[in-house]
């Protein structure tokens, strides 16, 4: 009794602040806020083992741990409170300031941003005490008969000295407790529809008029192999990596990029100034550093955006700098050497994606593309500040935790068919896949089965040395179990390494490798 009295009221709370955070359009709900002030001071080996582990529903299962969390305190507090109500309402109040904390750290210290932990955290006590009064009556404390009356023992009207539970006052309590929780799911379930309701953001995005193109996919890059990862990535299918458990809600209107640091003069701009300037699209490759040898953390599309060569030009970069500090609007930060920058690459403030905006997901309205690093050190979304620095003087989020500043894409392959641990068919066998190596390129990929003479496969066209290759490969299979291994060869002559390497500190290395059954 006493655990769902404090499950009840915890859910009422959480209920209130979840309706409240999304009444007042708030990024984040105290309880996102408290799972990604986690992620904050979680060791980065133990955030990277969690990105390995569950890929792209780390941000999920860290919610529903957080939520697991508060359970377990909230079962304690329920059966505190069945001895001390004032007790077990302090304990309330300690966990409201845990959350007020979160917030602050991870939303803003405005009065709008704490009130939805403030009021979720009465409303919890408030309930725990109603439901405290009706437990402790249903257990004799205040739901029986008065001393002095007693049943007759056959059944007739109450004696004296009898302390007879009037019928049902378990029942009612749990009734009640039932009813709160209930009436939470519904209350906290329109939070959250109020929250992710974009209607406003998904207006602005469908009346932008981007003078941007959808790309051309150009001839010969998809080869013709059922099973390979299409050679242009949707928006709906492009891998997410990133930190926000709530993404950033970001008008157009009301974007500012503020360029300052070691420069002759700040700038701030708008979403408008940039689609003023000139455009620039291309064809690029992310490819996150937390991608295992094979894994699938690697995505290919076209970008529509503006140089950032060109805006740190007008600013003036002083010699002084070799490092630009981006940082998102949730507060995340990236170390971006200034070289690539400010070289040839088309490194772009980014606010179009095959075609189209970008989506929350995936930064809008701005975010930066970077041809050739991995994403922990140039992808910024839903980004809002680059100081052009130095890397002595600057620590970013992920290189705050043991990795390394540059970040370089190293050359890399991966077989998507046959998959690992298939039966295919004697004869011929086509084996195919992806391979990558930004602002270089691929000009050759190997196959080789059983650890035998490495043997070429067919390239399918490369449209620029800043996205991906497909390549085929068509093998005479024997009946038996085999193992099928690739590398590929990049334009400065480098084959990739057989090492086995792992992903920290700057990205994996190794041959793809799988075993198949030929029948």
């Amino acid at each position: 009794m006493g655990a769902a009295l404090g499950v009840a009221s915890a859910g009422a709370g959480l209920a209130v602040s979840e309706l409240l955070s999304g009444v007042l359009h708030l990024r984040l709900s105290p309880l996102v806020a408290l799972s990604e002030w986690i992620i904050q001071l979680t060791p980065g080996a133990v955030v990277e083992f969690g990105i390995q582990l569950l890929g792209q529903n780390d941000k999920p299962v860290l919610i529903a741990l957080t939520l697991v969390g508060l359970v377990l305190m909230s079962c304690l507090v329920g059966i505190m409170a069945l001895r001390s109500l004032f007790r077990a309402q302090s304990v309330f109040v300690l966990m409201g300031v845990v959350l007020l904390l979160a917030v602050h750290e991870r939303l803003s210290s405005s009065p709008a941003s704490f009130a939805p932990a403030v009021v979720g955290i009465a409303a919890a006590m408030a309930v725990l005490g109603v439901l405290t009064w009706r437990a402790r009556a249903a257990v004799g404390g205040g739901g029986t008969e008065p001393a002095g009356a007693s049943a007759d023992p056959a059944g007739g009207a109450p004696q004296p000295g009898s302390r007879q539970a009037r019928p049902g006052s378990r029942r009612d309590f749990l009734t009640l407790a039932g009813g709160v929780a209930l009436g939470a799911i519904v209350v906290g379930a329109a939070g959250r529809v109020l929250a992710r309701s974009r209607a406003a953001l998904e207006s602005a995005r469908s009346n932008l008029n981007l003078a941007v193109t959808k790309g051309s996919q150009p001839a010969g890059v998809e080869v013709a192999l059922e099973g390979i990862v299409p050679w242009r990535t949707s928006q709906q299918r492009f891998y997410r990596i990133d930190t926000a458990l709530s993404v950033p809600q970001i008008l157009p209107g009301e974007w500012r990029l503020r360029v300052h640091g070691l420069v002759d003069q700040e700038l701030t701009l708008t979403y408008q100034d940039l689609l003023d300037r000139q455009l620039t699209e291309a064809w690029t490759t992310l490819c996150c550093v937390s991608n295992e040898v094979g894994g699938d953390l690697i995505s290919n599309a076209w970008w529509s955006g503006v140089r950032i060569a060109e805006v740190l030009a007008e600013a003036g970069v002083s010699s002084d700098a070799d490092a630009v500090l981006s940082t998102s609007d949730d507060g995340w930060t990236c170390g971006t050497p200034l070289v690539p920058l400010t070289d040839d690459r088309n490194a772009l403030l980014a606010f179009a994606m095959n075609g189209e905006p970008l989506t929350s997901e995936h930064g809008f309205p701005v975010r930066m593309v970077v041809p050739g690093l991995y994403g922990y050190v140039s992808a910024t979304k839903w980004l809002v500040d680059l100081e052009v620095t130095r890397f002595v003087d600057i620590e970013a989020f992920w290189t705050g935790n043991g990795w390394a500043e540059e970040g370089p894409v190293k050359t890399q392959s991966r077989i998507d068919v046959p998959m690992g641990g298939a039966t295919v068919e004697a004869g011929d066998v086509a084996v195919g896949g992806i391979a990558w190596a930004q602002h270089t390129g691929v000009t050759k990929v190997e196959v080789r089965i059983d650890e035998g003479a490495w043997q070429q496969a067919k390239l399918g066209s490369e449209a620029t040395t800043d996205s991906w290759r497909q390549w085929a490969y068509v093998w005479s299979a024997t009946a038996g179990d085999h193992q099928i291994q690739v590398r590929a060869t990049d334009a400065s002559g480098y084959t990739q390494t057989g090492e086995e390497v792992d992903v920290k500190p700057d990205g994996a290395t190794g041959w793809h490798t799988l075993d198949v059954t030929v029948s």
